[in-house]
């Protein structure tokens, strides 16, 4: 089921639901700049066999409002949103997964909502700004610089196939060398958020968006919803040192670890994922009474 969700004046995101209403929920969180449809559809039907499964588009998205120029906001303004989807679907309580952006999201979602969550579960992302080293621990590691040069290019206005082929390229990037690539399955993903949005040029909003308010990672420490950290060893944003020094600063996290996992969701890695996933999800269930 689709439908539009008004979260500001002016403001409305596009919303997809899969799986029984009356079942515990999952809201999926995509990364920056990335349309709810990257999270694959394969993922979506085995996690909505047993639940209720709601993907979206940021602003600045897929079919969602684009209106940054006009209506700026601060990368913050997108976790407030996350919950007003959850409050436009009557949901009281939601598994949380963040991916990415997605997964910074969710850190705040922790901190500042924890009474709507059942659980979270963030990959592709580090702690947020602040979080204490640990002596003991992996400290965060930086963004690959190849990666930051490409990116320097985002915004040059390209036609359609130019678009296809720099977005296709970037996954490639994102992607890892452990797994092989497929151009083809990421060419036909961007061709179909394409189509969905209505538009080609490439969705940079949320890289001009202010990033004030992130540097909450001392608080991590006392979050008690537990948290499921993925650790994704072949991502070149975000690779395995960032995953354990995450969760080493969660006390109610566990860490496990998708061999050959980028910065990306090939269809390849679905049932892994969707397996740690729901392993984590029906702990938490169980743990509960549901």
């Amino acid at each position: 089921m689709q439908r539009f969700v008004e979260v500001a004046d002016g403001v409305s995101l596009w919303v997809e639901t899969w799986g029984p209403e009356d079942a515990p929920a999952i809201l999926l969180i995509m990364g920056a700049n990335a349309s709810g449809l990257a999270w694959p559809d394969e993922l979506m039907a085995l996690l909505s066999k047993r639940h209720r499964v709601i993907r979206y588009d940021h602003r600045d998205t897929g079919a969602s409002t684009w209106a940054f120029d006009t209506k700026p906001y601060p990368i913050t303004r997108l976790a407030e949103d996350a919950v007003a989807v959850l409050d436009a679907l009557g949901i009281s309580r939601a598994h949380v997964v963040g991916m990415s952006l997605g997964g910074l999201l969710v850190q705040l979602l922790l901190l500042d909502h924890p009474q709507r969550l059942l659980s979270a579960t963030v990959f592709g992302i580090p702690a947020l700004g602040g979080t204490p080293a640990l002596a003991d621990g992996p400290a965060p590691i930086p963004i690959d610089e190849g990666l930051l040069e490409f990116w320097s290019h985002m915004f040059e206005p390209r036609d359609l196939e130019a678009e296809l082929d720099w977005r296709v390229e970037n996954w490639r990037r994102l992607h890892g060398r452990v797994l092989p690539f497929d151009a083809e399955e990421y060419r036909a993903l961007e061709r179909r958020i394409i189509r969905h949005a209505g538009r080609h040029d490439n969705p940079g909003a949320h890289a001009r968006a202010s990033t004030t308010g992130l540097e909450r990672g001392a608080e991590l420490a006392h979050v008690t919803v537990p948290t499921l950290v993925i650790a994704t060893p072949e991502d070149p944003i975000n690779p395995a040192p960032n995953a354990r020094h995450l969760a080493a600063n969660l006390p109610h996290s566990t860490l496990v670890t998708l061999e050959g996992m980028g910065h990306a969701l090939p269809r390849v890695l679905v049932p892994a994922l969707a397996a740690a996933l729901l392993g984590h999800l029906e702990a938490v269930e169980r743990g509960a009474g549901g």
